[in-house]
């Protein structure tokens, strides 16, 4: 069974940084393309950041453009976000999914990011 769990969330305040984790297991995550969305309270999920398999290309929402770097560690089996200049706009639960159909396709529990002052 496909497990993705995330990690790094928190409470931060406008302008500080965090690097969410996502750890996987269960499945060969060096040849699959994975994702980082996000949910607002009372908002749909919504498409962050995507890599592809060998981390060769990297796609991001131009909502984050500039501010997220999405990275992986095949080695490690990892995925990563680093996200900079934090605005309250990016609260929501971050999920780590896997493959190119991310609304639907395998997804961790999430991680709560909170951006307050």
């Amino acid at each position: 069974q496909v497990q993705l769990v995330e990690s790094g969330g928190g409470l931060v305040q406008p302008g500080s940084s965090l690097r969410l984790s996502c750890a996987a297991s269960d499945f060969a995550f060096d040849i699959w393309k994975m994702n980082w969305v996000r949910q607002a309270p009372g908002k749909r999920l919504e498409w962050v950041s995507t890599i592809e398999s060998d981390g060769s290309k990297t796609y991001y929402a131009d909502s984050v453009k500039g501010r997220f770097t999405i990275s992986r560690d095949n080695e490690k089996r990892t995925l990563y976000l680093q996200m900079n200049s934090l605005k309250s706009d990016d609260t929501a639960v971050y999920y780590c999914a896997r493959g190119t159909n991310w609304a639907t396709g395998a997804r961790g529990q999430g991680t709560q990011v909170t951006v307050s002052s």
